[in-house]
């Protein structure tokens, strides 16, 4: 959830607290997790990839698919293995391994995992890569790039002009509300 941190102060016993402010109403969470221990994560906002990007990707996806007869969610998914910087590795209990890849591979298109051995007995390491809706600036700069260069590999036009005006406006875009574009969409 989009947030800002407004206060910090140190109480008698040594602890922090810490304020975030919020849009979102987080009323039913509080009162369900304000009596126990949580584990959190705060992490610096970043706009997202914009849609006008995702459907240029797409685009010259549809034109890759077509010169080389590779399915185009398979060109996609095989992008997203090849750009780097875009997957985390777990280690989780081996019985759970196919739960998880399930799960995660709910999440849509370019949601994939992959295995590998673990050093701990009982255990195994799953690379989970993420879809292109969870990009910021740089990872979709670099998924359109890699599809850029395999489409001029095979000598299709790709409008290099066009991907450098889209990458260089993400993050200037404004919606509505005046916010950043930021999509909640899953790969499409």
């Amino acid at each position: 959830m989009l947030g800002r941190l407004t206060n910090l102060r140190r109480l008698f016993g040594g602890e922090w607290e810490i304020t975030i402010t919020t849009r979102e109403s987080i009323a039913n969470l509080f009162d369900e997790l304000s009596k126990v221990d949580i584990f959190f994560e705060i992490k610096k906002a970043f706009a997202k990839r914009s849609k006008d990007a995702n459907a240029f990707c797409w685009a010259l996806i549809d034109k890759l698919a077509e010169q080389t007869g590779i399915p185009k969610n398979e060109i996609y998914r095989k992008a997203i293995k090849d750009i780097g910087g875009v997957s985390d590795t777990v280690c989780v209990k081996t019985k759970a391994v196919d739960r998880l890849r399930y799960g995660w591979e709910q999440n849509g298109i370019g949601w994939q995992t992959d295995i590998l051995p673990s050093r701990i007995e009982g255990c195994t390491n799953v690379i989970l890569y993420y879809g292109s809706s969870t990009y910021d600036r740089s990872q979709m700069a670099r998924l359109c790039n890699l599809i850029i260069q395999e489409c001029e590999q095979q000598g299709i036009p790709t409008l290099r002009a066009e991907a450098d005006r889209l990458l260089s406006k993400w993050g200037k875009e404004k919606d509505k509300e005046g916010k950043s574009d930021v999509t909640g969409n899953r790969d499409s």
